[in-house]
């Protein structure tokens, strides 16, 4: 414990490190170094054109969030939340393009961290820390980092996998005792509903499943119940995955790839699944750089990936991160899982959305419904999943498979599952765009 003690330093003291025009890298989500960013904002008096590199932050930061403190930090993330939604106005928050299995390859090749910090569990007897809930990017930054820190945390899980590192190895360690940040296990509404049992309907016992984040995700987890022998290989862990491995549903001993075990790069969810993985052998938490791979996915026999998109275009083409240029989330794993699902011997790719949404018109400043399968997507709107990687298309009105299907077949498919009212529309659209023939 020496050596643990000879490192341990202050938030002060590792806010003394950082200088100007440093890159940062900080832990993704539940990894992410709450005291030293609650605190960064502090020395921002003395700082000038510092970056930090993030991905799904969970903590709403002053150093990003106060626009007075935009002339001394940056924020590059791989992936946005509602509170960087909310602060891009203030002009210091940029969007890192990325398919995740490869953000930080391509990143180092870019630019080398000066720092990494990030959370982490307390030391074994043999002088080892797990980085506990993430090793999508976080074990390659710091690696890579001229000077590493880590938030020591008693409610970090130890997670086993590939994400160990040896207190030799770090240079600095904050002991801190912060609760890990919680997604509450929201009960899912009707159309969550209706679109998990169309989507459960098409999941077989046997297969393996990925599973995005967000209402409809957790809705196919909760109608996969009566499904037997299901196997996880996911770049998120949720809670409704630590669910049916409790019930049993998920047994992982039909995978043809890590048989006996539930494989991603992150945990994020409630305490009860922190304290799910801790110490869990049958949960492995590895590189996102292979996790996310499509060429590793695609070993999976059986693998079905389940994503969410924003809106999607006649020919299949999915916006899943942008309202129009405006950035809303990020490309994630998307198109990494949705290949790598069709890849593997019997794979399949599902993408759901609701078949419409209500947003406000600019100029009557009244909410209107919309259709969210379009003709063509809004004016700047980033594609996130291409038109030739496409599989099957849910909305609450049904499922559609696009997979080696013409424009035409697509325009008709995907007008059977839009909302009816704006059917009719859409069919004149899709003539109007020469993607249907004139009736």
């Amino acid at each position: 414990m020496s050596l643990y003690r000879d490192k341990l330093i202050s938030v002060e003291e590792a806010l003394s490190k950082v200088q100007s025009g440093h890159t940062i890298v900080v832990g993704l989500a539940a990894a992410e170094p709450r005291d030293f960013l609650g605190a960064l904002h502090s020395i921002a008096h003395r700082l000038k054109d510092v970056t930090v590199t993030t991905c799904l932050p969970m903590l709403d930061a002053p150093y990003f969030a106060d626009i007075r403190y935009k002339s001394s930090f940056t924020m590059a993330g791989w992936f946005y939340t509602a509170a960087m939604r909310q602060a891009h106005k203030n002009g210091n928050i940029t969007f890192i393009p990325n398919h995740l299995h490869l953000a930080a390859r391509k990143r180092l090749a870019h630019v080398r961290p000066n720092i990494y910090i990030g959370n982490a569990s307390l030391p074994d007897k043999h002088g080892y820390v797990s980085l506990g809930v993430s090793n999508v990017y976080e074990k390659r930054m710091l690696e890579a980092a001229e000077l590493v820190m880590l938030e020591i945390n008693p409610n970090v899980p130890r997670t086993h996998g590939d994400l160990e590192v040896h207190m030799r190895d770090i240079d600095y360690l904050l002991q801190t005792d912060y609760p890990l940040p919680e997604i509450p296990d929201a009960p899912p509404n009707d159309k969550d509903l209706a679109i998990g049992r169309l989507i459960a309907s098409h999941i077989e016992d046997g297969d393996c499943i990925q599973l995005g984040i967000g209402g409809i995700p957790n809705a196919v987890a909760a109608s996969l119940g009566e499904k037997r022998n299901l196997s996880i290989h996911t770049e998120m862990f949720t809670t409704g995955m630590m669910k049916l491995m409790q019930q049993g549903v998920v047994t992982n001993d039909k995978k043809t790839l890590h048989r006996g075990k539930a494989v991603c790069c992150f945990a994020l969810g409630t305490r009860e699944l922190y304290e799910f993985i801790d110490d869990n052998p049958a949960v492995w938490v590895l590189d996102g750089a292979y996790v996310n791979d499509p060429a590793v996915i695609g070993q999976n026999d059986n693998q079905v990936s389940i994503n969410t998109t924003l809106e999607v275009d006649l020919t299949g083409q999915c916006c899943s991160e942008s309202i129009g240029p405006l950035q809303y989330s990020g490309t994630g794993g998307q198109t990494d899982t949705a290949v790598g699902a069709q890849r593997a011997k019997n794979g399949r790719s599902f993408i759901a959305l609701y078949s419409t949404a209500f947003v406000t018109n600019p100029l009557t400043k009244v909410k209107e419904e919309i259709s969210k399968i379009v003709s063509m997507l809004k004016p700047g709107a980033i594609v996130s999943l291409s038109r030739n990687d496409v599989d099957f298309v849910v909305t609450e009105y049904g499922v559609v498979a696009l997979r080696g299907t013409t424009v035409r077949e697509r325009a008709r498919r995907l007008i059977e599952i839009a909302h009816p009212k704006f059917r009719a529309q859409l069919r004149q659209e899709a003539a109007a765009l020469g993607f249907l023939a004139e009736e």
